[in-house]
């Protein structure tokens, strides 16, 4: 619905006061004590807050949470209450942790109430006063000048020289110019000049308008309730947990079921003993280390994020990155540098390209054809007039340059540095002595200068149009014509240039002075791309991920930017009025074609993040406006600028980058793929120890032999090789090439074609191992003590041994790198290694387990056969790779 300024940005000044009936002295007191009581305040509205208890429990609805909880409660069954507890403090750390992360996940709203003013100037009984801006009121007639926050949503009675920053809501990189005279009523948001809107900031000039929207019903306001109207989304990973957690949790209770039934109506078993060996059963069978396992191996994601300058404000976003296959990102210092530049200056002679990017004074002028040195001789009126004809300045602080006034200006000033002018020198020899400022009813600034030969000049700059409407008649039309369209075709912004010399040496310029100028020529404008995104959109390309720039800007603009950046092959461009053509089936069978769209508004970003993802696609959405808040919600992964973003749009994002750079994000991507892989050896190595524990559990039970293992030895095995070997994974760098392979399906399943394979071709080699060890040391007169002593200390080994064959999903683990480890690695196998060698030698644990000390040969042929069943495995790995049966084994 459209909000209540969209209403009147097409109407005149006369239409908007009667329809308020302002008086002209401004509203009475009391009538607007009565509007106030009719519209309520001009603030947007909170939501109750949610109890700090209810935030913490709700940490605990979480399908990894769950399992976990299945974990103690299967300790508790055993009466391993050690166990339990510390199952338990894993539960409870987790949930401390989430409750700090994501206890500000839903103040965005707050965000935007931070950039309302505190007051505003108004209209009140025929006096100007300054109120708290809660209580402004439609028709309220407010005063706005240089440095004011737009306090409501505003229609335009007079405007001198104004312009409003409006970045934050149309993601315009220059401020807009306003003006009093009605637009069309259909005019995009960023088009709207006739309007102020809430929240925006006044960069220079004076206005008054009349309130025509507060609170809620602003342009601010509707996104803010498009903001609360989006629904949480459930990340992949939880997804996945949540079906595999169910999966495996029936397949249990189905296997449990069946046993318990089978040992007491078949095997003869008291109720008692075969509850018992069940709950052995499912104690082999629940991977009770792996929730906790798989959080830490995010927490790590998160902490190597933090160091590549990406601050994961919700712990699943860490995996969700590395399945993004759309990032989804502004223009304007994301892929730009949000820093004006002249790049090419056009005279009646010549064309000459300017290098360097930014403030910084660095970089050449160079012409297009000719002599380079004749060029930049033409070139030197237009040059001193964008000099002079400037009020802005730069400053050199801690080794960067930063404009100070107009960005256009600024980039003025570094054009004529590069040139060798001093801009101070210039100010002397040129003394300033009047000037007409810039307005948009004519659209340009004149200065009046006393050149070093005594003659009075009059230097101009402004919209290329009124220059030329300025200039003198010889001035050659057609040129200047077939200029603006190249550099319109380039995405550039051009200012005209103009000069005259006054007869009589006025101090004083006056508009009927201002005819017969000589044409200097024309500058192209552009906010240059940042280097390093042109990289990282080469390196997402590579990875088979889609980037597609959604922005405020101009059309053409936004598609020589998308060019330069090599943002696809032919990038093709769609404006916001084409996606409002477009219903959302429409435009979802369109959107995988645009690399660009152009003048976007906020529920035309949404609808984008909303038509991929029902394309199948994982979306990551960079922004930092409040215009870009919405759909950064909706986002899989909502990536907020951390510098230059809003309050707003930092809030409603799982992710904020410190250094508001694109890279950053691919940088992101490429930890969370490295995460979701470490996830995936977790799951591949643990799954194969539980499968193994349970076959041989499963095998007993049905073929009436003795336990290999108790149910207090099976809890030993998983609660100490989890914490240590299957930690150690965590830890795991990325595999080579990683962003070399093509996203994840959203709905890929953890457990892949080959993941599978190889989980039950381990449990059945693992279970095989144990048997042959436990009937073995049997067969040779050991007690059965002893006997699954040695089944233990080889499920170990087995785990130490996969452990190395299952650190490279993607190649092969037999090499020098593979067979070295990492410090984590190693560092576990120290860890698991000192706790078995007590587990097996020293008495206390001996009473507890039920063990017995073994002797260096039963050692030896223990590590022996873990030795044949590593090579055994990297001998599979390597015949399914070329026999080329699963895609992840393909390089």
């Amino acid at each position: 619905m459209a909000s209540a300024s969209s209403a009147w940005h097409g109407a005149t000044a006369d239409e908007t006061l009667a329809a308020f009936v302002t008086l002209p002295d401004g509203l009475s007191g009391d009538e607007a004590s009565r509007r106030l009581a009719e519209a309520g305040p001009n603030s947007l509205p909170e939501e109750a807050p949610v109890h700090p208890l209810r935030r913490f429990l709700v940490q605990f609805h979480n399908p990894l949470i769950y399992f976990l909880f299945v974990a103690a409660l299967t300790a508790l069954l055993l009466d391993h209450a050690i166990d339990a507890v510390v199952i338990l403090l894993v539960v409870l750390v987790n949930a401390i942790v989430g409750f700090v992360q994501e206890g500000r996940a839903e103040q965005a709203l707050g965000g935007m109430r931070a950039l309302l003013s505190p007051h505003a100037m108004v209209m009140r009984d025929g006096m100007r006063v300054s109120i708290d801006v809660a209580n402004v009121v439609p028709g309220d007639i407010v005063a706005l000048e240089p440095g004011d926050r737009v306090p409501a949503d505003l229609r335009l009675l007079r405007a001198r020289g104004l312009a409003i920053e409006e970045a934050a809501l149309t993601g315009e990189s220059v401020a807009a110019e306003k003006r009093e005279d009605p637009v069309a009523a259909d005019a995009p948001l960023g088009d709207r000049s006739s309007m102020a809107f809430s929240g925006t900031l006044v960069a220079k000039g004076q206005a008054i308008g009349v309130v025509v929207a507060t609170g809620s019903r602003t342009e601010i306001g509707r996104i803010s309730g498009m903001l609360h109207a989006v629904p949480p989304l459930v990340t992949p990973l939880l997804r996945q947990m949540n079906r595999f957690s169910q999966q495996l949790t029936v397949a249990i209770l189905g296997a449990g079921l069946f046993l318990l039934a089978f040992a007491v109506l078949v095997r003869g078993f008291n109720w008692a003993d075969a509850l018992i060996a069940v709950v052995a059963v499912a104690a082999g069978a629940i991977p009770e280390g792996l929730p906790a396992v798989i959080t830490i191996t995010l927490a790590i994601g998160v902490q190597r994020m933090a160091a590549r300058k990406a601050i994961i404000r919700k712990l699943p976003a860490v995996e969700t990155l590395g399945a993004t296959s759309v990032i989804c990102t502004d223009k304007t210092g994301t892929l730009t540098r949000n820093e004006m530049t002249v790049r090419h200056v056009f005279t009646a002679s010549y064309a000459l390209a300017v290098s360097g990017s930014g403030y910084a004074p660095e970089g050449a002028l160079t012409a297009d054809q000719g002599d380079d040195a004749a060029a930049i001789s033409d070139a030197a009126d237009i040059l001193r007039c964008g000099m002079l004809c400037n009020d802005a300045r730069l400053d050199h602080k801690n080794g960067k340059w930063s404009v100070a006034g107009d960005p256009m200006e600024g980039a003025l000033i570094a054009l004529g540095r590069k040139a060798g002018l001093d801009p101070d020198h210039l100010a002397r020899e040129w003394k300033r002595l009047d000037e007409i400022p810039f307005d948009a009813d004519y659209r340009y600034m004149a200065t009046l200068h006393r050149a070093p030969s005594g003659e009075h000049v009059v230097f101009i700059k402004g919209a290329p149009e009124a220059v030329l409407a300025l200039a003198e008649p010889q001035a050659d039309p057609a040129r200047w014509e077939q200029l603006g369209a190249q550099a319109a075709g380039q995405g550039e912004r051009l200012l005209g240039f103009a000069m005259l010399a006054l007869p009589g040496a006025p101090d004083r310029i006056r508009f009927e002075d201002l005819k017969s100028a000589r044409m200097l020529g024309f500058m192209g404008f552009i906010d240059p791309p940042r280097d390093e995104a042109r990289r990282a959109i080469a390196e997402c390309r590579s990875a088979g991920i889609a980037v597609k720039m959604i922005t405020g800007d101009h059309i053409e603009t936004a598609r020589a930017i998308a060019r330069q950046l090599d943002l696809a092959d032919d990038p093709k461009a769609m404006s916001g009025a084409d996606v409002e053509r477009m219903d959302d089936a429409e435009l979802a069978q369109t959107v995988d074609t645009i690399s660009v769209f152009a003048r976007a508004s906020p529920e035309h970003k949404l609808r984008i993040v909303r038509a991929l993802q029902s394309r199948g696609a994982v979306v990551a959405m960079t922004g930092d406006g409040v215009n870009d808040a919405p759909s950064l919600k909706q986002a899989d992964v909502g990536t907020a600028m951390g510098v230059a973003g809003t309050e707003a749009a930092r809030e409603a994002s799982e992710m904020v980058l410190l250094d508001d750079n694109f890279a950053s994000i691919v940088a992101a991507v490429h930890e969370g793929r490295t995460v979701y892989d470490n996830i995936r050896k977790v799951i591949a190595w643990t799954l194969p120890t539980n499968g193994g524990e349970a076959i041989v559990i499963v095998a007993a039970i049905l073929a009436d032999f003795a336990l290999p293992m108790t149910a207090t030895q099976i809890l030993w095995i998983n609660l100490v090789t989890s914490v240590t070997l299957g930690l150690a994974l965590a830890f795991e760098p990325p595999e080579p090439e990683v962003m070399q392979r093509p996203p994840r399906r959203a709905d890929a399943s953890l457990l892949s074609p080959f993941l599978l394979w190889r989980v039950l071709l381990v449990s059945g080699l693992f279970s095989a191992v144990i048997l042959l060890i436990f009937f073995g040391a049997q067969a040779r007169g050991e007690d059965i003590a002893t006997a699954r002593t040695m089944v233990v200390n080889m499920l170990v080994v087995a785990e130490i041994f996969y452990l190395f064959t299952v650190r490279y999903l993607h190649m092969r683990s037999l090499t020098l790198r593979g067979l070295l480890g990492t410090p984590s690695v190693l560092i576990a196998i120290a860890a698991v290694t000192t706790a078995q060698l007590a587990f097996t030698y020293i008495p206390v644990m001996n009473e507890i387990f039920d063990t017995r000390p073994l002797s260096l040969l039963d050692g030896i042929a223990i590590m022996l056969v873990g030795l044949v069943l590593f090579l055994a495995l990297e001998g599979e790995k390597l015949l399914m790779r070329k026999l080329d049966l699963f895609e992840e084994l393909r390089s």
